[in-house]
Order: structure tokens, then C-alpha cells, then sequence
């Protein structure tokens, strides 16, 4: 029942290289969008924080929509990067992985934001108060102290992007070896006569591979607050 066929063995390979890719992309914007939200108040702030959560509201079809219109190689951002840069989202994997960042930002953001409000100010400011400047204080006291919510969002968001479905199709449809993720075979082989049993193949993946994803997130979450606060 579980020996894929190779298709669904490039299905699961470009599944794993788009979420990687989509977590690597979110990476730093998280960390600084979550430090904005956490630590400074300004004029829309509401404003940024509903933004930043918008994907997590909105249907996924209109994501992958914005982005076509957006960075198709008829619009202007998507023309002047493919002329520049000879860089192109629509209909490569790139692309696909660009719609799963997005979808997973929101997860990683909160997660880092709770992380970061749950650490004493005071802990900062003693630091610079010893002669560290603002890069020194968040590598050598932030950064270690948030690692657990840190960790936490790598991987929520890397489960999220693993399953992404209706933004990836629409912004970069539906090709064989290029955008054809493993969400995506699991609905192309329903649409396929007697394709019932490679579907709950890679359903079963999918499950499995998400639950690690959660599994792992919580055991090194809970040995690096150990690590840091002894309990």
C-alpha cells in the first residue's frame, strides 16, 4: 500500500523542497515582523498585524490569484523580475514556494511574537546597560530566550506550507515534476480513473509527515526551555 510510485516519489521530493524553501524565504522577515509587533508601538500597528494574518483568513484561491496577477510575466513586477534578474514565479516550483511562504507566515509570525512578549524587557536593557550594543543583545539574550516559539513556528509553518494546495495551483497550476506538490497528486489522482489508491498513499504521507513536523516542534521546544530555564 505504501510503495509510491515514481511520480508520487517526485511529488513528495517537491513537497519537501517548497516547504524547506518557503521556511528558509519567511525566516527573516518573521523574526523582524514579530520583533515590530512585540516590542514597538506605532500608527498601524493593527494595520500590520491584520495584514500579516490575512493569508490565514482569506481563501487561498485569492492568494494564489494576487500572485498570479501580481507576478505573472504579463504584470509589471513579474515582467521587470524575469528582464532583470531572469527570475520567474509562474509555473515553477520557485513559485510554489513563494505561495506556501506566504500561507505559513502568519503561524511563524505568532509564534515568534509570543515568544519574544513572554521575555523580560529588563533582561535587554541590563545587557546594553553592560556595554552591548543591539545586535550583541538580540544574538546573546533575545534571540537564545525566543528560540523555543522560534522553533516552534519553523515547523508550524513548514507543516503548513507541506499542505498547501489552492494558492500553489492557481498561481503555478499544475505541472508534472515542476509544481505538481504532494497535495496537488492527491487531488490529480482523484480526478483519475482508479486513482483511489495512490490518493490515501500520499494522504497517509501527508498525515504522518505533519504529525512529526508537530511531534519534533514540541520535543525540541520543551528540551530548549529546559536548557534555559532548568524546569
Amino acid at each position: 500500500m505504501f510503495e509510491l510510485t515514481a511520480l508520487e516519489q517526485e511529488a513528495l521530493s517537491l513537497s519537501l523542497v517548497v516547504a524547506s524553501w518557503a521556511v528558509i524565504i519567511s525566516l527573516p522577515f518573521a523574526i523582524g515582523i514579530a520583533w515590530i509587533l512585540a516590542r514597538k508601538d506605532f500608527w498601524g500597528k493593527i494595520a500590520l498585524d491584520g495584514l500579516v494574518h490575512l493569508p490565514l483568513v482569506i481563501p487561498p484561491v485569492v492568494l494564489g490569484y494576487i500572485l498570479l496577477v501580481g507576478l505573472g510575466r504579463n504584470s509589471f513586477i513579474g515582467n521587470l523580475l524575469y528582464e532583470t534578474l531572469g527570475l520567474q514565479f509562474v509555473f515553477n516550483w520557485k513559485g510554489a514556494a513563494l505561495a506556501a511562504a506566504i500561507m505559513g507566515f502568519p503561524l511563524m509570525v505568532r509564534a515568534i511574537r509570543l515568544s519574544l512578549e513572554a521575555i523580560d524587557p529588563k533582561l535587554e536593557t541590563a545587557a546594553k546597560t553592560l556595554g552591548a550594543n543591539s545586535l550583541a543583545v538580540f544574538l546573546r539574550v533575545t534571540l537564545p530566550l525566543m528560540l523555543p516559539g522560534l522553533i516552534a513556528g519553523l515547523f508550524l509553518a513548514f507543516a503548513r506550507a507541506f499542505g498547501e494546495f489552492g494558492a500553489t495551483i492557481t498561481f503555478v497550476s499544475n505541472i508534472p515534476g515542476q509544481t505538481r506538490t504532494l497535495p496537488i497528486a492527491i487531488y490529480t489522482a482523484l480526478q483519475s480513473p482508479g486513482g483511489d489508491a495512490a490518493a490515501a498513499r500520499m494522504v497517509v504521507i501527508s498525515i504522518v509527515i505533519a504529525i512529526l513536523a508537530l511531534i519534533l516542534s514540541e520535543v525540541l521546544g520543551r528540551r530548549i526551555r529546559k536548557r534555559i530555564y532548568g524546569s
